[in-house]
């Protein structure tokens, strides 16, 4: 079967064409397991933000006997850890402060189709418990109900970090990425693809073309240089590039002074995306957390371990504190010995 011609679509333009051009047919070729739509063929999707995650997921969807139901996305990044809960498994009218009405979760949408977990490494520890369990019995409560729902859907999730990193860190539960990493797709940043960048510039300049009825074409020299430059943010950076070619008069000379740029002060991509190179949203989150650790600690210990007093006092209900704790790792203190 040819990606081109996977059935489903996104935005009236046909899924499958859209990845067959950046990601080639080697994905379908070589994951054709995937496509058979099963619960338990749940695959992780790993590469740099902007390569493509979002339609390499969509067209597994696309190809599978799943493909007329839903597609539901969720960015685990992108809701705040006090309202995930409620947004991938629902919740019971009262469950809490404003829930006025019962609410379906998003796994209860894509009940017979797939849910595509994005940035599943930004999921707290205490949430990544719950959704162990739903992938061992395909079966959850909502937030404050006590009746077992049953979904039948297949998961597929996606992240941009080295998840082994977050593994050895204590912030990703081992088991969990064994229940999901049932099939992994490491997809390579643009640079790694230099044959695809001008199919890819020419798809997209067709596109805008015909959105903002101009009729750009790419010069020489801007050929020459698409395939220079290191693309730090792959397809979407690409895509924005050449919508920039097409909608403004002077864009051809931005693009050509920022690729003298990266080239006067020596930027590789190798330098950019080392191993050992944290990016500032690690150190941020790292930071955060073991401030939030320390802080919680300290209540704790001057309240005697009373989590009750805790909660009252960090201005968050009891749930809120155990689940705190239970992401920090803290214990209370041995009782000392008589």
């Amino acid at each position: 079967m040819s990606l081109d011609r996977l059935p489903g679509h996104d935005n009236g333009r046909p899924l499958g064409d859209a990845v067959s051009t950046i990601h080639g047919e080697r994905y379908l070729a070589e994951y054709a397991t995937l496509l058979d739509g099963s619960p338990a063929m749940r695959s992780i999707l790993r590469g740099e933000s902007g390569v493509g995650k979002d339609l390499v997921a969509r067209a597994i969807h696309a190809a599978s006997r799943r493909c007329s139901c839903p597609f539901i996305k969720v960015n685990c990044a992108a809701i705040p850890a006090g309202l995930l809960e409620s947004e991938l498994f629902g919740h019971e009218k009262g469950a809490f402060t404003g829930a006025h009405r019962r609410k379906p979760g998003q796994f209860e949408y894509a009940h017979k189709g797939t849910i595509y977990l994005d940035e599943i490494a930004e999921l707290p520890l205490a949430l990544q418990a719950k959704l162990l369990h739903v992938l061992q019995d395909l079966r959850f409560a909502r937030v404050g109900g006590h009746g077992m729902i049953d979904v039948d859907t297949r998961i597929v999730a996606a992240t941009n970090r080295d998840l082994e990193q977050a593994l050895a860190r204590g912030e990703f539960r081992e088991d969990l990425y064994y229940r999901l990493n049932v099939v992994e797709i490491r997809i390579p940043p643009l640079r790694e693809r230099k044959e695809e960048i001008l199919v890819l510039a020419q798809r997209f300049l067709a596109r805008f073309n015909e959105q903002y009825r101009r009729n750009k074409e790419l010069s020489p020299a801007t050929t020459a240089k698409l395939l220079q430059y290191a693309w730090r943010g792959n397809v979407r950076e690409l895509e924005n590039m050449i919508r920039r070619l097409v909608v403004l008069h002077d864009a051809e000379e931005v693009f050509d002074h920022l690729v003298t740029r990266r080239q006067q002060i020596g930027w590789s991509p190798s330098s950019a995306t080392s191993p050992s190179a944290d990016s500032l949203r690690d150190i941020a989150r790292r930071g955060a957390q073991e401030a939030e650790r320390k802080a919680l600690a300290e209540v704790l210990e001057r309240v005697q371990w009373n989590r009750a007093e805790a909660a009252r006092i960090l201005k968050v209900s009891y749930k809120t504190l155990l689940n705190k704790i239970s992401e920090c790792q803290l214990k209370p203190p041995r009782p000392p010995h008589a």
